[in-house]
């Protein structure tokens, strides 16, 4: 098969392996489509694999098809579809005892320590990992926004969001965009905020209300656009100072503020946007991931349910597609900035 493996720093290529061979509980799975997240690119040209393996196959947002199944595993699963959540837990550590997976202090990770989904075949560890799609209108490039599409639906739960929230996102890219739709199916009054007038347009084809901070007085438009109120839950995706200290400055007393965005190696704050978040008793929460435990609720079958359903809306969201060959060209335009993308993958339906 072929699979896309990073060799080390820079080293990306499109190599022939051998098809693995599940045993035990392990399923194999035939990848229909692999996102190209954030944090690929990075690994890929700066920072490598954080265990230093090597040659990888890179990609954790991907889901496909059962093909085969391990002598312990349950066979009814070959033809059917899903998305496959990549991290592998440990188990045992304290994290993993109260099931915040997430946090699990001995991981490991489909496409960044283990091989991943950007190949024709992934081999996974066992059917916990994967998230069954029931709908014949799911296709495989949705299951492949599944991972991201989750990061955003656990901001805006971390959040509290409730209807009738005004809720305002900083970032407006796949996830800012994703967030915003699940602010609006909680019931909620989003608005997205970002300093890229091409994201901005692209955001407001797409329906959303959307604030450029480069040219418009980010806190007199909430102010305005909330008729006063201003947020009552605001999600910081960019990870940057000024994103942050906008970020509270939106707030209304006994707001959340929702740390969504890793932060910069510059990411301060203001002194009197510090004696706002005292001032106020702003509350600021942390978010890593998703949820995969089934309490309070599973958001990648949530996530998956609500595809389904055709109640959250992804495929707009990817604007550059390529096969497994093109993917370190499109990894490298990435990095190289010579391309502007909302999102990219690789897809086998992209013919």
């Amino acid at each position: 098969m072929k699979a896309a493996r990073l060799h080390s720093i820079g080293d990306f290529r499109c190599d022939e392996v051998e098809v693995p061979v599940p045993h035990g509980k392990e399923i194999l799975v035939k990848v229909t489509a692999c996102g190209i997240c954030g944090s690929d690119i990075p690994r890929i040209y700066e920072l490598g694999t954080s265990t230093k393996k090597y040659p990888l196959t890179l990609g954790h947002e991907f889901g496909g098809t059962v093909v085969a199944v391990g002598e312990d595993a349950d066979p009814s699963l070959i033809g059917k579809k899903g998305a496959i959540f990549p991290l592998i837990p440990c188990r045992n550590c304290e994290a993993c005892l109260t099931a915040d997976y997430a946090m699990c202090q001995h991981y490991d990770y489909l496409g960044s320590r283990s091989n991943g989904g950007m190949a024709e075949y992934c081999l996974v560890p066992s059917a916990w990992h994967f998230v069954e799609s029931k709908a014949e209108s799911t296709t495989g490039e949705m299951l492949g926004m599944v991972e991201p599409c989750c990061v955003a639906q656990h901001a805006i739960r971390k959040g509290d969001v409730v209807a009738g929230h005004h809720v305002v996102i900083f970032g407006a890219g796949p996830i800012g965009i994703m967030a915003s739709r699940w602010a609006r199916l909680f019931g909620a009054k989003p608005i997205l905020v970002d300093v890229v007038e091409e994201k901005c347009q692209f955001a407001r084809d797409r329906g959303e209300t959307v604030i450029n901070s480069m040219t418009t007085d980010v806190v007199a438009e909430v102010r305005k656009l909330t008729g006063g109120h201003m947020a009552d839950v605001v999600v910081e995706g960019t990870g940057t100072g000024p994103g942050l200290c906008s970020a509270i400055e939106c707030c209304r007393i006994k707001a959340t503020v929702v740390l969504l965005g890793n932060p910069h190696k510059d990411t301060v704050i203001r002194l009197s946007d510090h004696s706002t978040i005292l001032r106020k008793e702003l509350v600021l929460k942390g978010i890593w991931n998703h949820h995969y435990a089934e309490t309070p609720i599973n958001e990648w079958a949530y996530c998956v349910q609500m595809l389904d359903e055709g109640k959250m809306q992804v495929l707009d969201l990817i604007t550059h597609r390529t096969d497994i060959e093109g993917l370190p060209k499109l990894t490298k335009d990435i990095y190289e900035r010579n391309v502007v993308i909302c999102k990219a993958m690789y897809s086998a339906e992209n013919k």
